[in-house]
């Protein structure tokens, strides 16, 4: 079975097969909140029917780029920062993919800070999940852009003196038409967003608190927490973008403060993604680039299937 072939091949998926058979057991740290992650992205694929060869997933640098050694899919570990470029390039020569993008904090709101803003203001039709654990974890603690105010760490002995980003209300401002929040904590509501994210056609932002008991003490394990869907108290129509905005302006307060609110805040239906309007403008060749080279080997130009400007 091909990547080709296998891609809208409906069948029950048991979550099993995405725990590969080379390295089947994650070394993350005891009570890292990256299993988290792992277990419900596992869970999602399989409740979606999505078989692992029609999965690809590119992640960056640090704990969270181990993802794609302990899921079994097509995978691509990626410099620094650099997963979302990968992303959306596999994605626009095989739009069949399902294609997810995963990074840490400083990975994807530092480093890769640039691809994040204007991956989310094309709108490309991927899913990218920030393990944000507010710390460098895998370079032994260094102070991370979601690291708060007064944050001791090796870069920072004498407290951050920075204050921290905001990655929701940057996401939305930037043009994310998908935004949520969810923790490790919270299984069951960590599977079912990223349910949503992949099955969103566009951006989809998932900012995933994930503890990290080694190198970030303050963080602790993200509990209580609240989810927002759930409580009367922060009842507002997420297709407002002003009031998703206001919300996600709460929530980043509130996160500093002890207060750990979750769930979804944006989700816009009616914008197109990057390929379908690419797609319209006739840039976009219906049948995908990787499978016309899978099937006859012949190597295409640009210029050979996209009428040259007049």
């Amino acid at each position: 079975m091909s990547a080709f072939s296998a891609i809208g091949d409906e069948r029950e998926v048991a979550q099993d097969e995405f725990t590969p058979s080379i390295e089947p057991q994650p070394t993350w740290c005891p009570g890292c909140g990256d299993y988290g992650v792992l277990k419900a992205l596992k869970g999602a694929m399989a409740e979606l029917g999505k078989n692992p060869e029609e999965i690809l997933l590119a992640t960056g640098i640090g704990c969270s780029g181990k993802l794609n050694s302990y899921f079994d899919s097509y995978g691509f570990h990626t410099i620094h920062g650099r997963s979302l470029p990968v992303a959306r390039a596999a994605k626009l020569a095989n739009d069949g993919l399902e294609v997810i993008a995963a990074g840490g904090d400083g990975d994807g709101y530092g480093i890769g800070g640039n691809h994040f803003i204007h991956t989310a203001r094309e709108n490309h039709d991927m899913t990218y999940i920030v393990f944000n654990n507010e710390v460098f974890g895998l370079t032994k603690g260094q102070t991370s852009p979601t690291s708060p105010k007064g944050h001791k760490s090796k870069t920072q002995p004498n407290g951050n003196a920075k204050t921290p980003i905001r990655p929701l209300s940057m996401s939305l401002t930037a043009g994310a038409s998908y935004v949520a929040r969810t923790a490790a904590v919270n299984p069951n509501q960590a599977k079912e967003i990223i349910k949503e994210a992949i099955q969103h056609d566009g951006f989809s932002h998932v900012d995933f608190l994930t503890q990290c008991p080694t190198w970030n003490k303050d963080a602790k394990q993200y509990v209580p927490y609240i989810d927002i869907q759930d409580s009367e108290e922060y009842d507002f129509d997420v297709h407002d973008r002003r009031a998703a905005q206001d919300a996600m302006h709460e929530t980043e307060d509130a996160l500093y403060e002890g207060k750990v609110l979750t769930g979804r805040y944006f989700v816009d239906d009616e914008r197109p993604s990057y390929q379908q309007e690419k797609r319209q403008r006739g840039e976009l060749p219906e049948q995908p680039l990787a499978e016309r080279y899978f099937e006859d080997g012949e190597w295409e130009r640009s210029y050979d299937f996209i009428d040259r400007h007049a």
